[in-house]
């Protein structure tokens, strides 16, 4: 069968890809490294985990330390009824360099990460698409916020996300649906924050989670959430999005989707007279053997590290340093998100108000510094995440059975926004592969002085709003601040093959085309210029959408 367009990728972005093409009438091959998985089938784990306790589903210590050694940032959604959404570190190793550790932590199945994301829905502001330009790190974006207003409102109407108006201008609005409610000891945290701080606003999470059901999310099958928590098992009526639930069950509505799961891409295949892709290099999982697949179009959703070493691994005479890589940024400027340690303090009031635990997402508070408060010894900014419910912590009143009482606390985490740094990158390791043939990557990479300065003055931020808000036993920011996320936790990979105006300082151009080979595109992590500080995925939604309307676009006036 002949192919209009190739998508390396089923996650977030390769999901998006597939649908604005095949609804755009292309004929597009999907190809996914693991595993087929069934929307609502047996692979999700929903009803398994509901039947469980916690500590019957826990991964064993021997399990974690030989499978998912970097696994901390996921430890909340681990489990061994939904160990398959999780890649394996011992059967698909990377390198590091020593003292510098990195948590890469992967997906491996049809729908990828979309599956056992966090579901937080923030569209960047205009300020994050000038950021580089304004202090000089990294290149300018080529894009403004202007350009991906639209698209930011196609992809919310479509995913459904819901939340609240907050006319914040660091956070802009978009399509919501209703939002979910605070509980009663995040309205009083709430109101004495926001009257301690003018200059700070706490709103609730804005999470891809139905809390209404619209008809685009009527027509793919998808139905209220039902508010069971249990997100990261995989949700059987699809009231979360993921590419299983929405996106490619609309691509396949068109009948011109093809999948092909089990398919390990090895490199992209390259005309060496036109520098043009002609297709990808392939070797099936199971059997090991090799194929080639060709189109027309060759689009790169891998995620920002897969998709660099894809790059680089396609060497040619044309391209000795890499497919696309003329300019030598494959692999480069490597960023995520950072944290501090989590400040925790007890709220005291609505004691007799129970803690629910049925709401899919927690408050958030939008960036401030170098926005509505200046002169910050850090550049750019972060935002916190957070919620209140209840415990038993160590050390209080105990019960009638002699265990601690139930008591309420108020955590926040902040989420800081990490500068480009071409020294922080992926390379390819000359002397190992994996067990398909391929080099490993090697991932080179570390917080900077900015990161460090940031996560101190977040903590410090974070335990005196907690001290507005009446908590007690907070944790001290000191402590809190001393402890920074290793690069990749996080889990938003950004940078690698970045954007940008000028051939010789960037990978792909505004569209997310390469500069070097012009039927190659890309809108994953990787075309990322800057990390900002809001979750970066809804932006990824809305440059794929955007990226594939306008290769559709080209395609038809016979550009490409």
């Amino acid at each position: 069968m002949a192919f209009d367009a190739i998508v390396v990728g089923s996650g977030i972005s390769g999901g998006w890809i597939a649908k604005e093409l095949c609804e755009r009438g292309l004929k597009v091959l999907m190809l996914e490294r693991g595993p087929d998985i069934e929307h609502g089938g047996p692979d999700y784990s929903k009803d398994t985990a509901l039947r469980l306790r916690p500590d019957e589903d826990q991964v064993s210590d021997e399990d974690k330390a030989l499978h998912y050694p970097y696994y901390e940032g996921v430890s909340y959604a681990l489990f061994n009824s939904n160990r398959k959404f999780w890649a394996s570190d011992h059967d698909y190793p990377y390198e590091t360099v020593p003292g510098k550790p990195y948590r890469w932590i992967r997906g491996y199945h049809l729908g990828g990460r979309s599956l056992t994301w966090a579901r937080q829905s923030y569209r960047w502001a205009p300020q994050d698409f000038e950021s580089n330009l304004a202090d000089g790190h990294g290149v300018d974006w080529p894009i403004r916020y202007e350009d991906l207003e639209p698209w930011y409102d196609h992809v919310e109407a479509f995913a459904g996300v819901s939340g609240n108006y907050d006319e914040i201008p660091q956070l802009p609005d978009g399509d919501f649906l209703p939002p979910f409610p605070f509980n009663c000891v995040e309205e009083a945290v709430k109101a004495r924050i926001e009257d301690a701080f003018p200059t700070r606003r706490m709103i609730m999470g804005r999470t891809a989670n139905l809390s209404r059901v619209a008809k685009a999310q009527m027509d793919v099958g998808r139905k209220k959430c039902e508010q069971h928590v249990k997100c990261h098992h995989g949700c059987q009526i699809g009231s979360y999005f993921s590419s299983l639930a929405a996106t490619l069950p609309a691509a396949r509505a068109t009948g011109n989707l093809t999948i092909v799961t089990d398919a390990i891409v090895e490199s992209v295949t390259c005309d060496p007279v036109t520098k043009r892709a002609t297709g990808v290099r392939a070797i099936n999982r199971l059997t090991r053997q090799g194929v080639t697949y060709e189109a027309r179009l060759v689009f790169l959703n891998a995620s920002a590290i897969n998709t660099a070493a894809l790059l680089l691994n396609s060497r040619s005479d044309a391209f000795p340093r890499g497919l696309a890589n003329g300019s030598d940024q494959v692999g480069r400027n490597l960023m995520d998100h950072v944290s501090c340690g989590q400040v925790v303090g007890t709220f005291h009031g609505c004691e007799d108000q129970p803690w629910q635990n049925d709401r899919p997402t927690g408050i958030y508070i939008p960036r401030y510094g170098n926005i509505t408060e200046e002169e910050k010894p850090y550049l750019r900014g972060f935002g916190i995440q957070g919620g209140a419910r209840k415990v038993r912590r160590e050390g209080g009143e105990l019960d009638a059975s002699g265990r601690p009482k139930k008591v309420w606390i108020m955590h926040l985490g902040p989420f800081g926004e990490v500068l480009p740094n071409p020294g922080n990158r992926v390379t390819l390791t000359p002397s190992r592969v994996d067990s398909w043939g391929i080099p490993l990557p090697v991932i080179d990479c570390e917080h900077g002085a900015n990161e460090y300065a940031m996560m101190m003055d977040a903590a410090r931020d974070s335990a005196a709003m907690l001290a507005a808000a009446g908590c007690t036993d907070i944790t001290p920011w000191q402590e809190a601040g001393a402890y920074l996320t290793p690069p990749g936790d996080r889990i938003h990979e950004m940078g690698t093959a970045r954007m940008g105006r000028d051939p010789g300082t960037s990978v792909f151009n505004g569209w997310g085309q390469a500069h070097d080979v012009p039927n190659l595109f890309c809108s994953d992590g990787a075309v990322m210029a800057s990390s900002a500080s809001m979750n970066p995925s809804l932006t990824y939604m809305a440059l794929s959408a955007r990226t594939a309307n306008h290769a559709a676009d080209l395609l038809e006036q016979g550009a490409l």
